[in-house]
């Protein structure tokens, strides 16, 4: 008898995902944290940009929608650029654009005091971080996919980080006196630099056959804006990034006014909001491949519902700021589980990711705007709980970010391979 018949086989382990692919997944998060500090290395130097050019309240709104303006019109053709040129050349032009940005709006606040030199580097960092918002999406979701796991949220919870960082070093500059033409200048370069240092490391871009003609490259986007699917992920997202933008414009200010907080513990409530957020994103990748989008997105909406009516309601300061909590653990996997929803089928990720990011992004033009004239009439505090009336019917819109039947196999909120930690 052949001894092999009678000795049992030990299954060899499958293997885990290549050095490539997890020197991508780093190279993405660093782009994701490096986006994050450039974006808040501008607010944080807005107070001082504001007292500079001596500009009132509306003239500074006006003044910061030139970003928004930039991103909105950027977003709609960033997945069609991404899949020309490839992820990694798309995120290094778009970080060239914020760095410019960055540094003429700086120079142009800090040395000509020219306010439209100002709206205009505010346009092109705009227009150059929603270019990258997409392609850097774009490309996380493809390392999220090959990858077997989900770890998108982690891309966004380094967003959080590098923005905490941005904040944290825009404070230190300002009060040690640093004129804001250097600080952007510098930080500008940082950024620029580390990104192309992690871009190098993204997936290699493949050629794609299906690309066609211009034209029928826009056919595809304009077909991706009547695909029920993907415009209520759209309208998902956006309910998200009203959650969290909302929280970001206004949740200081809301507690120093509703409260009587001072400057400094309105911008530590804020602060408490971001960890919040940081933490729901880097735990809530565990809970994702547990349980699937469909109960962890439904039970952070909730989370989320809870805790902004519990920080509007509260009647105390302590309370509140547990709701704030629970906000920003709530708030933070709409955003990130909506852009890997739009990615689930490779073929048609880039424009399907550039039609989410529009929508999604409108709450981030929109959202402003409207809670402040809101709050003229019921005060700032009162304002924010249009966030859960907003939430709660966003339930109805979790079922769409699941999975479709025909796409990837070994959907990356279920697998049960071993995932490592580092």
């Amino acid at each position: 008898m052949d001894p092999a018949a009678t000795t049992p086989v030990t299954p060899s382990p499958s293997p885990g995902p290549s050095r490539a692919v997890l020197a991508a997944r780093n190279g993405v998060a660093v782009v994701f944290a490096l986006n994050g500090l450039a974006v808040a290395t501008w607010f944080s130097r807005v107070p001082a940009i504001r007292d500079g050019l001596d500009l009132s309240p509306g003239r500074l709104g006006l003044l910061l929608l030139a970003m928004s303006i930039g991103a909105i019109l950027a977003m709609p053709t960033a997945g069609l650029v991404t899949q020309r040129l490839g992820a990694a050349r798309a995120v290094a032009l778009s970080t060239l654009l914020v760095a410019l940005g960055l540094t003429v709006a700086g120079v142009s606040a800090g040395v000509a005091g020219s306010l439209p030199g100002v709206a205009l580097g505010l346009f092109a960092l705009g227009y150059g971080s929603g270019s990258c918002d997409v392609a850097m999406n774009i490309e996380g979701a493809a390392v999220e996919r090959r990858l077997g796991w989900t770890v998108m949220p982690r891309f966004h919870a380094a967003w959080s980080l590098g923005s905490v960082a941005g904040a944290g070093l825009g404070a230190v500059a300002a009060r040690l006196g640093l004129p804001v033409a250097v600080h952007l200048a510098v930080l500008a370069a940082l950024v620029l630099g580390g990104t192309l240092l992690g871009a190098r490391a993204f997936l290699p871009a493949e050629p794609d056959a299906a690309a066609g003609t211009p034209a029928g490259r826009r056919r595809r986007l304009l077909a991706a804006w009547r695909e029920p699917r993907t415009l209520l992920i759209g309208l998902l997202v956006l309910a998200a990034a009203f959650a969290e933008g909302s929280a970001n414009d206004w949740l200081a200010v809301a507690f120093i006014d509703g409260y009587g907080f001072s400057e400094a513990a309105g911008a530590a409530v804020f602060g408490v909001f971001v960890v919040g957020m940081t933490l729901g994103r880097t735990l809530g990748t565990v809970a994702l491949d547990r349980w699937g989008r469909g109960p962890v997105l439904t039970t952070t909406i909730l989370l989320a519902v809870v805790g902004a009516a519990l920080a509007v309601l509260a009647g105390s300061g302590p309370v509140a700021v547990v709701g704030v909590v629970l906000w920003g653990v709530g708030a933070s996997l709409g955003f990130p589980v909506g852009m890997s929803a739009a990615a689930d089928e490779e073929e048609h990720a880039h424009v399907r990711v550039s039609v989410v990011a529009v929508i999604g992004y409108t709450a981030f033009l929109a959202g402003p705007p409207l809670l402040g004239l809101l709050g003229d009439h019921v005060g700032t505090l009162r304002a924010l709980l249009v966030v859960p009336l907003l939430l709660l019917p966003t339930l109805l819109l979790v079922p769409a970010a699941r999975p479709p039947a025909s796409g990837r196999t070994g959907e990356p909120e279920r697998v049960g391979s071993a995932r490592p930690d580092a």
